[in-house]
């Protein structure tokens, strides 16, 4: 079944911090910023997590810039040595860093001037011509130049800068999906979901096994910008299931 496709925007999210790559941390911005990107239909196509290293946040911003309509960086924009985002993309861009009057005006009304010393100056430094993005948790702004938004690591920090971005983003048609759970492998529903994926093109279908109650099982997920045509297929699978006489478990 084909159908005229309208791809939603695609984006990129950049993760910068050798503390993710070392195990230290766990990121936890993933599936925040993947959310939010659904709901305003923008689909977060790629996830790359590279370490502090000048050169590679340079390559990587520069080709995703030019792959993808939206890219968010987060982490590495903050007072101490290792913060080389900011930095790096100005590199990226052949754009100058320069002291941001605004984004020091903020820092200062943060921490009084009297505290304002040389470390916390440093998150005022901004490439030039970005656009700053407000930060009301911890004061210090994150970015927004061409087509990228640099955030930074912090989860509660990040959140807001998103919410504050939220409203400029411009996305098509939201991602809807529908899950069915079965307890068969999926080695017994490879062949059959072959066959209606493939009449059912333009609609992702995901496959994603289980173990619950010490039984193995399988999560089907459909997931399609159409809710007409999501019905559907959705219908498709569903019968398809029935067909083993086993117990099905649905939800949105």
């Amino acid at each position: 079944m084909q159908t005229t496709k309208t791809l939603p925007p695609m984006s990129c999210l950049i993760i910068i911090g050798n503390e993710i790559l070392s195990g230290r941390t766990q990121d936890k911005n993933i599936q925040f910023i993947a959310a939010g990107l659904n709901e305003i239909g923008i689909k977060l196509a790629e996830v790359r997590v590279i370490p502090d290293i000048t050169q590679t946040i340079i390559n990587t911003v520069k080709s995703c810039s030019e792959a993808f309509d939206y890219v968010f960086t987060t982490g590495g924009i903050g007072p101490t040595h290792d913060d080389i985002t900011s930095a790096a993309i100005a590199q990226a861009f052949s754009t100058p860093l320069e002291r941001n009057k605004e984004a020091e005006a903020i820092l200062e009304k943060h921490y009084g001037r009297e505290n304002l010393n040389t470390a916390r100056l440093k998150m005022a430094e901004i490439p030039k011509g970005s656009r700053l993005i407000y930060n009301p948790v911890s004061a210090a702004p994150g970015f927004i130049i061409k087509n990228i938004y640099i955030m930074a690591g912090v989860p509660s920090i990040m959140q807001a800068m998103f919410d504050n971005i939220k409203g400029e983003l411009r996305g098509g048609a939201k991602t809807l999906s529908k899950t069915i759970s079965v307890y068969l492998t999926e080695g017994n529903l490879a062949d059959g979901l072959t066959n209606i994926q493939n009449n059912f093109s333009d609609v992702e279908i995901g496959s994603y096994p289980f173990i619950k109650n010490q039984k193995l099982g399988t999560s089907l997920v459909c997931r399609a910008t159409d809710p007409e045509l999501l019905s559907k297929c959705y219908g498709e699978l569903k019968n398809f299931l029935l067909g083993f006489n086993v117990e099905i478990d649905e939800e949105e």
